[in-house]
């Protein structure tokens, strides 16, 4: 008998050690991703080698990324991606490409066969997002969300701090959220500037759940300045697990939100040797 048994605590301990080393980079026993990287967090490395840039995404062994081609043709930058095991499915259009070009916007996300298109800002005087701001991203966002969807696109708005401005008994992101329709709109929780804004990102996800459909995976330095600006230094950026994040609570919150997509976004200028930290406190994450 002792033979068999240890022939199959061998062969389980084999299997075990098989299914850890097959197990996506980034991910754990707690969080499973899916993980990506948005491709700004190598601009230091694409301003001067875009396909470098791609090489570094696959040897952190990553296979999503959130991004646009940049100064490479579209069909040229897919095959590189291809040729990396790389799929990007996100990319971003400005506000006011929205507003006056929205057919342009379709051709290009069809062109690179991503799923989602995102807005990252709203125009607005700095530090001053103002309820007629919100009221005309509302109206703009549900328009071009109905019509990214008919195109089998989702649209979704990238939170950037400033839209935590104190309105009513909540916040203008709440007046937000409360008349986008959600069939046509839909957000992508950036953890740094919700918290460098002064929300609590585990909170947000709690209250608004699937509207949460994307995540940039990010943290804030102990002790940067809370403020409603959209702006930071970036060396505010630091690598996720040793900033002021509750990690645990906001990956936890956002499992159980659905998030389809979560993305590293670390904008230190040495961000790609602080990406590899990123990983391994992922992997490691317990809660």
């Amino acid at each position: 008998m002792k033979p068999i048994w240890l022939a199959t605590i061998l062969c389980l301990s084999l299997f075990s050690s098989r299914a850890q080393a097959t197990k996506p980079v980034g991910t754990g026993d707690f969080f499973k991703g899916p993980l990506g990287i948005q491709m700004y967090s190598l601009r230091h490395i694409s301003a001067t080698n875009p396909i470098a840039a791609l090489d570094t995404v696959r040897e952190y062994g990553l296979h999503t990324i959130e991004g646009s081609p940049g100064r490479i043709a579209p069909q040229e930058y897919l095959q590189l991606l291809k040729e990396r095991n790389v799929r990007i499915v996100s990319t971003f259009a400005d506000y006011a490409r929205l507003r006056t070009n929205i057919e342009s916007v379709i051709a290009s996300a069809k062109q690179l066969g991503v799923k989602y298109v995102v807005c990252g800002w709203i125009p607005h005087e700095k530090g001053k997002f103002s309820k007629k701001n919100a009221l005309d991203a509302i109206e703009l966002f549900n328009t071009v969300g109905e019509r990214l969807k008919k195109a089998d696109l989702i649209f979704a708005f990238h939170i950037h701090g400033y839209e935590f401005q104190p309105y009513t008994t909540g916040t203008m992101f709440d007046l937000m959220m409360r008349h986008t329709k959600p069939e046509f709109v839909s957000y992508e929780l950036d953890v740094f500037w919700a918290a460098q804004g002064g929300a609590d990102p585990a909170a947000l996800l709690e209250k608004y759940g699937s509207r949460f459909k994307l995540m940039h995976v990010k943290d804030l330095r102990k002790g940067a300045a809370i403020n409603l600006t959209g702006s930071a230094p970036d060396s505010d950026s630091v690598p996720v697990g040793q900033g002021q994040i509750n990690w645990p609570a906001v990956l936890k919150a956002a499992q159980a939100a659905h998030v389809e997509h979560y993305f590293i976004e670390d904008e230190a200028v040495d961000a790609a040797t602080q990406i590899p930290e990123t990983l391994r406190y992922l992997e490691q994450l317990r809660w």
